[in-house]
């Protein structure tokens, strides 16, 4: 019998989260309510600059919609689980989590728009697969995965470009922020160069600065 710490329990529990608020916005006003988004805690720009924070985070949970839950979910399920058996549960945690705040931070800069949803997180998890693709690239088992995955990205963005209402500067955040944030924690199979580790962290920082300064000085 396999050990619990073997499994992607992270990923489960993520996505149980994301259901249950999903079933509490849809007694409660419904999901593509902007009233009931704004309540749960949607990314909404002036009561960001108001300091409310942690909208920066709870976004991470909230869908707009059936459709909008069932693909950010099945996608988190799918890479999430590679993602955490190869950073390891901590690792991939601080992975999702950063991801999902840049992202934000992104679209916080650059979208007057109310948003929500995974998918700045999940972008990060992609991020994280490129970071491994670049700094294994000897190893052809991670350079396969890598490849896989990394097919993703232009689909993904050339969606954002084609289809309108789609948070493509949250995307965009949320790819930067998983593939800095994935040299950061490193992996737990191996080493990673401490030099790129220290860039990785000042240039994460550096953005994060960048894009609450430009969010916070926005007029929009």
């Amino acid at each position: 019998m396999s050990n619990i710490k073997d499994k992607p329990y992270v990923t489960y529990l993520l996505l149980a989260a994301m259901v249950v608020v999903f079933g509490l916005m849809s007694v409660m006003g419904g999901t593509e309510n902007p009233v009931t988004l704004v309540e749960f805690g949607a990314k909404y720009n002036p009561l960001i600059r108001a300091g409310q924070y942690w909208r920066l985070v709870t976004p991470i949970f909230i869908h707009i919609g059936f459709t909008h839950i069932l693909m950010n979910g099945i996608t988190l399920y799918f890479i999430g689980q590679y993602v955490e058996q190869l950073f390891g549960h901590w690792r991939f945690t601080i992975i999702f989590f950063v991801s999902g705040i840049v992202g934000n931070l992104g679209s916080f800069a650059f979208n007057s728009g109310l948003s929500a949803g995974a998918s700045t997180a999940i972008f990060g998890l992609f991020g994280a697969f490129l970071m491994l693709g670049e700094s294994f690239s000897k190893n052809p088992a991670i350079v396969s995965m890598a490849k896989t995955f990394l097919l993703f990205i232009p689909l993904n963005i050339g969606t954002d470009i084609f289809v309108s209402g789609i948070d493509i500067a949250g995307h965009i955040g949320g790819l930067v922020g998983g593939f800095l944030i994935a040299y950061v924690t490193g992996v737990g199979f191996s080493k990673t160069s401490r030099v790129k580790r220290v860039i990785a962290a000042i240039m994460l920082v550096v953005i994060v600065f960048v894009l609450y300064t430009i969010g916070m000085q926005a007029k929009f």
